[in-house]
């Protein structure tokens, strides 16, 4: 229950004016409280600013969102009824903002909404397949059964995607410590050999002529350098400013040598898991591709699951739908004709996710491995490339003077 901090003022049976702050559900709740005291409410005041302050500075994380899931699982599961399992949710969590979403999210559903339609009014905390499975486990009786799979589904995502983001962080520290120490190097160091040059006139060596005017620039006008990450990430939104330019986008990165593999592979682990937490759910297969094709992330990708949707409306399975359309490996379509075939397709499906996981991570730490010594020679040579020119100019200038 949503619990507010009030001030009041009161009278007591004396006429004197007492004033004083309480916490409590309600204003209302408030007056009583007060009256019980043989006090007369005079003003009541809700203390609104600091938490709204608190709020507009919060944000609800992915963590947030599986904290709510699991607690709302183990509630459910113990028979709880929705409201007061909402109410006790928001009584064990000290974040306002998600004490603040719980609190709008049992109001609803004490005004006679269910859990999914209440969802739904929060889009940018709640994903599409989010309120599709709660929706689904409401309309069909089975939400204590459908919210465990949905909060190990969620906490396996996150799990993956904190691995990924880890295994990434030191090369990022590698890279940018090397390209600071070279912009040191280039603005403080090369410029002290400038002098060294300024007798030989034409006879300077073109390498120590380009160092340096590189040099300058860097002293001068360095700090353009600070934009690029602010261009780039402006350049990357434009190319998913339309459904046109995100196709291309993503068809690009599945092209990509090393990276696109990675990407098909990621995101077939994303079809199996969602797509085996819906059927095991007992939700239908159509509208379990109907879901699944919302929560992609690869344009180009959802939309072969939506041409597998249209066939397996037209009276294909499911596998061969997916080994017609030739966007997903092949291990998962010839693996999905065989759960067919046994009617364990949801398990297949869990099988397939869990073996597609496991590739990604095998593959982002082999990559991993390669980007650090890569950074370490690349760094190695441009610092060494800047040594040696500047040696060999030096060398140069004693055999001019000689």
């Amino acid at each position: 229950m949503a619990i507010h901090q009030y001030t009041y003022q009161a009278c007591d049976v004396e006429g004197n004016i007492l004033s004083g702050r309480m916490t409590a559900e309600s204003s209302q709740e408030v007056v009583i409280n007060l009256q019980n005291q043989q006090l007369i409410p005079l003003k009541i005041d809700e203390e609104a600013a600091d938490s709204g302050g608190i709020i507009m500075r919060q944000k609800i994380s992915n963590r947030d969102v599986i904290d709510f899931t699991e607690g709302l699982c183990t509630l459910v599961e113990a028979r709880v009824p929705l409201d007061r399992a909402l109410g006790l949710l928001q009584g064990i969590t000290e974040k306002a903002v998600v004490q603040q979403l719980v609190e709008d999210l049992r109001r609803e559903v004490k005004e006679g909404k269910s859990l999914a339609e209440a969802l739904q009014t929060h889009p940018q905390v709640f994903s599409r397949m989010y309120i599709n499975m709660v929706h689904a486990g409401e309309e069909g009786g089975i939400l204590e059964q459908l919210l465990p799979k949905l909060a190990n589904f969620l906490a396996e995502a996150d799990q993956a995607k904190r691995i990924i983001i880890s295994s990434l962080i030191y090369p990022a520290i590698l890279m940018l410590t090397g390209l600071i120490s070279v912009i040191l190097l280039m603005v403080f160091v090369v410029p002290s050999f400038a002098t060294l040059f300024q007798d030989m006139g034409d006879n300077a060596p073109m390498s120590a002529i380009f160092l340096l005017n590189v040099s300058a620039w860097l002293k001068h006008y360095g700090w353009t350098l600070l934009f690029i990450p602010v261009i780039l990430w402006y350049g990357w939104k434009q190319l998913d400013a339309t459904p046109e330019r995100r196709l291309q986008r993503d068809q690009w990165m599945l092209s990509l040598p090393l990276f696109g593999k990675l990407v098909l592979q990621a995101e077939s682990s994303r079809f199996c898991r969602t797509l085996g937490a819906l059927l095991g759910a007992g939700i239908p297969l159509l509208k379990g591709l109907h879901i699944v094709h919302g929560v992609m992330e690869n344009q180009v990708l959802a939309d072969g699951i939506l041409q597998a949707e249209e066939a397996v409306r037209g009276g294909i399975s499911l596998g061969q739908a997916l080994a017609n359309e030739k966007r997903f490996p092949v291990l998962l379509s010839q693996l999905i004709i065989v759960g067919e075939e046994t009617g364990r397709t949801a398990g297949i499906l869990d099988k397939l996710a869990e073996t597609f996981n496991n590739t990604v991570k095998l593959q982002t730490s082999r990559l991993v491995a390669l980007l650090e010594p890569l950074l370490i020679l690349l760094l190695g040579v441009i610092v060494g490339a800047i040594v040696i020119t500047m040696l060999s100019a030096i060398f140069s200038i004693n055999q001019v003077n000689f």
